[in-house]
């Protein structure tokens, strides 16, 4: 029986190495000690050869690493893969599908026990160990290797995201010239992006820092000294500050660092690093790591922890050395930001006009960063795969935003032809532009109203450019972002005073503070080990009456006059949320009436974004005005799937035929109550959708100012008629795959295939 603990050990052992290469070689080398097997080995799958590729060993010829490639159904090895299950033999060298590799030294093993090695329903790889004796490996011994087989998946999947796997494939192989090399991802913004790869590094992330080569030995050797003197002193600071409130023994954790930053052993291990020509903080990272792994090995409870302690100075040093680089990125005129993890902040840091597009490891179709990026018209591939950002920066870079594809380096001929479709698509936004003062109205006569979600003041400037009739969505919660404390009554009276006079009389519907989740202020952290389902929206505001009052009577005190206020409520749900919601919303009306201010009573609609709010929004239309159903949201609940996390975005699809059945009992449910339904979400943007929402009767969308031409463009070009019979269509179909085929075809059909795909037809 392989115990726990021993499993648990090779686990961290495999998880601390330096690299993919050394934790493959560590992992056979303790699996061999843990098991009684003379042979243990590993194989990789690469996609780019259709081939199986040894890439470490214990036991066989180790000459042989990266040298022996065989088919995907060839051998034992492409039989387990085939399989997906263990296969246990005795006598493996009598069974039909062995293969023999000669030079491999395999052929004096006859037990045999391949387990594959699976990450998100696709085989990665397998993991062999071989004996001599002809036996079968145990129950416990075919669980241990599944558990390794688990934890390497993640590894072997984390290595195609930072294109380790990449690298390692290819070391056995000639090199050759490649032309049009494509990586893929996931679709965040259509559109053609050409331009030269800039890297943006995520800060005081010693995981993120890739090894460089410096040309100025020197000048990295002080820039790491400063980063050294730098932590010291902030740490005698921190120390200085807490002593009148931690215990001597508390406080000797400060000394401890102190003394592992004096030491002369991390100290000249980094520069020796530095001088064999790595950037210092390259050399960091290296070092950091190597003492993480030394101390995590150790029996000792106590000198296990100093791995922690390791760890936290190195991320203090690295903030330093990142700090003390020089902090000016120079962008070119066609920008394409490539990243581990792209920020809004990192869209904004390029000058106005130089940026073409933007490729992220991390992120989704729905993160903040693809809805901004959709605002800015940016075609963006997020959940890239297999890609060295290190190795392609300043390449030149092809970015196919509708197919979810990057090409480094393209050919002549690729570059001409996507110039080609980047020219189509800026002609189809011009000819767009005409539809600008037309209504959003079907061939038969059907009218249905298109707004513009908004963050900021100058959002509204942008709903009017593109022919919005009012703003949809105002979030509320960008101006509580951008203070140091709660906002003042009369602070937020102006900012929204001065939104409602720049739309008016066109109507905003402001959203009431929706934060939580994945959106926090800076004064006011949520913690919480599970966001989505906590505190947030109206939960937290009903839990502040004091807040949501202010905020209440700011809204009602910004509309005198103007009358085109519209308050909605996120994160509704519950009937009792509801009665206490517009309970709160009636003492702050009373009270500014009782202090003479000539106010109306605004329209009040709720959001739809959990199930609970979908069966219960008959009861909630007989309370409010109207309905806004939050897409991103309900399709992340509905579907149990975080929107924000790309290891998963393909689970996210709001075209899933529950989604399309909840949205219906909604419109249903508004209509027989004689109230107002819309959808302010990213559903309300995409030209597949748009089409089924206009078919189900919504009477209000609203969406990026970016989105609208194109989303006018799909309802004048589809009659209600047909749109319904398309519904209808859709309705047989049991896989969002299935829906979004026929949604596609039928784009084209009508002449929209320029909204889905490069080019104008």
């Amino acid at each position: 029986m392989v115990q726990l603990n021993i499993l648990s050990h090779i686990v961290q052992k495999v998880n601390n190495a330096i690299s993919l290469e050394d934790a493959l070689n560590i992992l056979v080398s303790e699996v061999l000690l843990s098991l009684r097997a003379e042979a243990c080995t590993v194989y990789m799958v690469d996609k780019r050869q259709s081939q199986y590729v040894l890439v470490a060993t214990k036991g066989l010829n180790e000459k042989m690493v990266k040298h022996v490639r065989f088919g995907l159904s060839e051998g034992l090895v492409g039989y387990v893969g085939q399989r997906e299950e263990p296969i246990n033999l005795e006598d493996a060298n009598q069974h039909e599908k062995f293969l023999y590799h000669p030079g491999s030294g395999e052929d004096k093993y006859n037990a045999f026990l391949g387990v594959p090695i699976i990450h998100h329903k696709r085989v990665r790889g397998v993991i062999v160990i071989q004996q001599p004796e002809k036996i079968k490996f145990d129950e416990s011994e075919v669980a241990f290797l599944v558990t390794i087989s688990a934890q390497l998946a993640g590894m072997f999947a984390n290595s195609e995201y930072t294109g380790e796997m990449r690298d390692l494939l290819s070391s056995g192989i000639a090199k050759q010239k490649r032309k049009d090399v494509v990586f893929s991802g996931i679709s965040a913004v259509p559109g053609v992006g050409i331009g030269i790869g800039i890297i943006v590094y995520p800060l005081a992330d010693l995981d993120a820092v890739p090894n460089r080569k410096t040309n100025n030995i020197q000048e990295e050797l002080v820039i790491f000294d400063n980063a050294i003197q730098s932590a010291k002193d902030d740490i005698a600071k921190l120390s200085a500050r807490l002593s009148n409130t931690l215990s001597k023994e508390e406080l000797a954790i400060f000394q401890a660092y102190l003394s592992i930053l004096d030491s002369t052993s991390l100290d000249d291990e980094v520069k020796e690093q530095i001088k064999e020509g790595n950037w210092a903080q390259g050399a960091l990272r290296k070092v950091v790591k190597k003492y993480t792994y030394q101390f995590a090995a150790m029996e000792d409870e106590y000198l296990k922890e100093r791995a922690a302690d390791i760890k936290d100075l190195g991320r203090r040093i690295l903030s330093h050395l990142q700090a003390l680089q020089p902090k000016k990125i120079e962008y070119p005129e066609n920008t394409i930001l490539l990243g581990e993890e792209i920020t809004p902040g990192d869209l904004a840091a390029v000058p106005e006009g130089r940026l073409r597009g933007v490729v992220s490891v991390k992120g989704s179709t729905n993160s903040h960063t693809a809805i901004i990026a959709k605002s800015m018209r940016l075609p963006t591939v997020m959940g890239i795969k297999g890609v060295s950002f290190e190795k392609i920066k300043l390449a030149d870079i092809v970015i196919d935003g509708y197919l979810g594809k990057i090409y480094i380096n393209p050919s002549q001929s690729l570059l001409d032809n996507f110039a080609k479709l980047a020219i189509e698509e800026k002609e189809l936004e011009q000819s767009l532009e005409q539809l600008r003062t037309k209504p959003a109205e079907t061939p038969d006569g059907y009218r249905i109203k298109l707004y513009v979600n908004a963050g900021l003041a100058a959002d509204a400037g942008m709903s009017l450019s593109v022919g919005g009739e009012g703003i949809g969505l105002y979030r509320t919660e960008v101006p509580f972002m951008s203070r140091e404390s709660f906002p003042t009554e009369e602070e937020q009276r102006i900012i929204y005073r001065q939104l409602l006079k720049t739309i008016a009389p066109k109507s905003v519907t402001m959203r009431t503070l929706d934060i939580g989740g994945d959106k926090s202020l800076p004064y006011f952290p949520i913690i919480e080990d599970n966001p989505f389902l906590g505190w947030r929206g109206i939960r937290v505001t009903l839990d502040h009456p004091e807040v949501f009052l202010i905020q209440v009577r700011a809204l009602l005190k910004a509309s005198i006059e103007l009358d085109n206020l519209k308050i909605l409520l996120p994160m509704i749900t519950a009937i009792e949320e509801v009665d206490e919601s517009l309970s709160l919303i009636k003492q702050a009306y009373d009270e500014l009436i009782e202090e003479k201010f000539d106010i109306k009573k605004p329209e009040i609609g709720v959001m739809i974004e959990v199930p609970s709010a979908v069966y219960l929004s008959k009861e909630i239309c007989r309370r409010v005005d109207f309905l806004s159903v939050g897409t991103n949201d309900l399709v992340q609940y509905l579907l149990a799937v975080d929107r924000n996390n790309a290891r998963i975005s393909s689970c996210y699809q709001s075209l899933h035929p529950a989604v399309i059945r909840a949205l219906i009992q909604i419109v249903n449910a508004a209509h027989g109550e004689g109230k107002v339904v819309g959808v302010c979400g990213e559903m309300a943007s995409e030209p597949l959708a748009v089409i089924l929402l206009l078919a189900m009767g919504f009477d209000t969308l609203s969406m990026n100012a970016a989105s609208l031409p194109r989303i006018k463009w799909v309802i004048r070009s589809f009659s209600m008629s047909s749109a319904r019979k398309i519904l209808n269509e859709v309705l047989e179909l049991e896989s969002a795959s299935q829906i979004r085929l026929l949604l596609d075809q039928r784009l084209v059909d009508a002449g929209l295939g320029g909204l889905i795909r490069a080019g104008k037809k």
